[in-house]
């Protein structure tokens, strides 16, 4: 599935690492986070290079609905309640200040990439209650924003919750530009990293200052992030023949959707899911099917799916990655919305790696703790673990594989053994593990992306076994039968 993003620009390849060098920092990721920091470390007048495990971009960048904006959800309400206002005021200003760094940026580039100033919205067709709590939040903390009962949208919410100064762009057209005089090395798998010495397939680099950006930590330790966050995929059509859209909106109720405007066409998203739990799908099914309703005779121009890590307080993890690595730095958990938080990871980072001190250090950092904040996340993340672990030995076949239609695959039982099986539309069996490499759960396929996903931790493979998203970092062999 190729995003709207991806079918209107295209980044210049760059070479894979070709033997080893050294260099004062090195930025793993080439997303727009990585991108970013590496951007304003050169700036700084601080060697950099980038790896990147497939192309710059081509990960979560490529499949944002690239919102611009500090409002992220039912967030602030919530934030007092469990964080206080110290902590509150520190996101609000961190996720602003982001907004304007964008705005800054690319008038001082010029850079072309669609930006365009609009307020955004959360709508709830259900009961306001939830909202008029958020408005009020907005009123402590200074936000710029006020309820409405009236909308742009072609159908009528019981209230809305503006926030004015937001913005929107394309993604690719910004990283493209803001990657041009950058060293990256693409196709530069990360095998491992010990000290300053970062091993790859293609050779080995040596960096002061090493930077993980690449949306998951792979190393299991330290820093155990696989303890701390867990994945979700989200998914977007792009249709035409839908009206246009200034505001962004994102609905509040179970089953609200997400809108902006893209260039000729409208992003719709929604159906979000924890990663390895769409054994059912239909989410594009449904996503057109609304479309259609709410704007008849309109067609789907691209159809992609996004994945996020979810930190357990609902705050990102920038900063050092543990404090047993003083030269290794994070960022990670951005809970999608990875415009700014991208933003905000490469202004805090890139004075962290030049010895300063960002205002924004403590609320960002990754070895803080909040128990009340964060023991129900903690309960249902390992409960997810525990049930994808067990399911190797206690879940029965879902199917014999003869049973599977082509396009889809399951979990079954070929001569007594528990095969992942994925039957192609020629009706060519293709077989393998469904243990995923990272920690042995079970694999669940998903058949709206076409790809093997773990539970736990959020890894993904295609029908051939080949890695998707990490934190695994080895693809799964096909095996005869």
């Amino acid at each position: 599935m190729v995003s709207i993003w991806q079918k209107t620009t295209k980044l210049d390849s760059r070479p894979p690492l070709e033997g080893d060098l050294s260099t004062e920092v090195a930025v793993i990721g080439g997303g727009l986070a990585g991108i970013l920091t590496a951007h304003y470390l050169a700036a700084a007048g601080r060697e950099t290079v980038v790896l990147e495990a497939g192309k710059t971009g081509s990960g979560q960048t490529g499949r944002t609905s690239a919102k611009i904006t500090a409002q992220h959800g039912l967030r602030y309400a919530q934030m007092l309640e469990r964080l206080g206002t110290e902590t509150a005021q520190a996101y609000a200003a961190a996720n602003l200040q982001a907004v304007t760094q964008y705005r800054r940026l690319i008038d001082a580039l010029s850079i072309p990439c669609d930006f365009t100033e609009a307020p955004s919205y959360l709508y709830t067709c259900l009961d306001p209650a939830a909202l008029i709590k958020e408005a009020q939040a907005y009123q402590t903390l200074g936000l710029e924003g006020a309820l409405v009962y009236e909308t742009e949208l072609p159908f009528p919410v019981a209230a809305a919750l503006r926030l004015n100064g937001q913005a929107r762009f394309h993604p690719l057209k910004f990283l493209r530009h803001l990657a041009a005089p950058l060293r990256i090395f693409e196709h530069t798998r990360v095998r491992a990293v010990s000290g300053g010495v970062i091993t790859t397939e293609h050779g080995a680099v040596y960096a002061e200052k090493v930077i993980f950006a690449c949306h998951f930590p792979f190393l299991n330790h330290p820093g155990y992030y696989f303890m701390r966050m867990h994945q979700e995929r989200s998914c977007c059509i792009a249709v035409r023949g839908a009206q246009t859209l200034e505001g962004m909106y994102l609905g509040i109720d179970p089953d609200g959707l997400s809108f902006r405007a893209a260039g000729d066409t409208l992003i719709v998203g929604g159906g979000a899911y924890r990663t390895g739990e769409n054994r059912k799908g239909g989410k594009f099914d449904m996503l057109e099917s609304r479309a259609r309703r709410l704007w008849p005779g309109c067609t789907t121009a691209a159809r992609w799916s996004a994945q996020d890590c979810i930190p357990m307080d609902g705050i990102p993890y920038i900063g050092p990655f543990s404090s047993d690595t003083p030269n290794w730095f994070v960022a990670t958990g951005f809970q999608k919305w990875g415009m700014t938080s991208a933003m905000a990871a490469a202004h805090v980072l890139t004075a962290q790696i030049q010895g300063e001190t960002s205002e924004f250090d403590a609320l960002f950092s990754p070895q803080r703790f909040r128990p009340s904040a964060s023991a129900a996340q903690l309960f249902r993340d390992t409960a997810e673990a525990v049930r994808g672990l067990s399911r190797m030995a206690l879940c029965l076949p879902r199917s014999a594989a003869d049973a599977l239609p082509p396009g889809h695959g399951g979990i079954v039982t070929l001569q007594g053994e528990k095969l992942g099986v994925y039957k192609a539309e020629n009706g060519e069996i293709l077989t393998l593990d469904p243990r995923c490499p990272h920690l042995g759960c079970q694999l669940a396929w998903d058949p709206d992306t076409h790809s093997w996903e773990c539970p736990c931790h959020g890894s993904r493979f295609d029908a051939h076994g080949h890695l998707l998203d990490g934190p695994a970092q080895t693809s799964i062999p096909l095996e005869r039968v």
